[in-house]
């Protein structure tokens, strides 16, 4: 009999299948994993991945993931500098390298016209409405530098230039093409650091 036959293990196989970079063989693996270990440790798993899909929301301030809004970073920072990116996991790098003090904006994605994505789309009037209430000098734009991560900057920048507002890129020490999420620290820190204004 294929222990893959057995219809709690295919299902928890399938279902680790279903994250980002997880192959077949690795599914597998964690699958396993997960039945050889003690009932508390799968319970504490199975625990945090539902304390998370409870707990977990975005700051009414600027998107990111909190537990509780406003966000910690929106609460203890100014908000005259803010660095825009296209999701969580950007804020994250960036966050990683301690060289950024001010805010971020989270987007939830770039303009794409192929995929129906247009500025409605993503939080665009939100960062406008920000920018207006928050006394912001300069706004940093850290998107992916890759065509819709430039096509969003670009948008952005011609937004904000008519108010006044600082409007700077992160310098292209990031390749054409990567994401910024795999990016070492210093990297992610020269580039910002490098900014080049728009």
């Amino acid at each position: 009999m294929d222990i893959n036959q057995i219809e709690p293990i295919a299902r928890l196989i399938n279902e680790f299948s279903k994250l980002p970079s997880v192959g077949r063989k690795t599914a597998e693996r964690y699958a396993y994993h997960i039945i050889r270990s003690s009932d508390e440790r799968a319970k504490n798993f199975a625990d945090s991945i539902l304390d998370c899909k409870e707990k977990i929301k975005f700051c009414e301030v600027c998107g990111n993931y909190t537990d509780q809004t406003p966000c910690r970073i929106c609460r203890e920072r100014s908000a005259n500098i803010l660095c825009v990116v296209k999701e969580p996991k950007d804020a994250m790098a960036i966050e990683k390298t301690g060289s950024f003090k001010g805010q971020y904006h989270i987007l939830h994605g770039t303009i794409n016209p192929l995929a129906g994505v247009g500025p409605n789309d993503i939080r665009i009037k939100e960062l406008l409405d920000r920018i207006g209430n928050a006394g912001t000098s300069e706004v940093i734009i850290a998107t992916n530098p890759d065509v819709e991560g430039e096509a969003t900057a670009m948008y952005i920048a011609k937004l904000l230039k008519p108010l006044g507002i600082k409007v700077s890129r992160i310098a292209q020490g990031i390749s054409m093409g990567s994401e910024l999420e795999y990016a070492d620290e210093v990297t992610l820190s020269k580039a910002l650091s490098d900014r080049k204004e728009m």
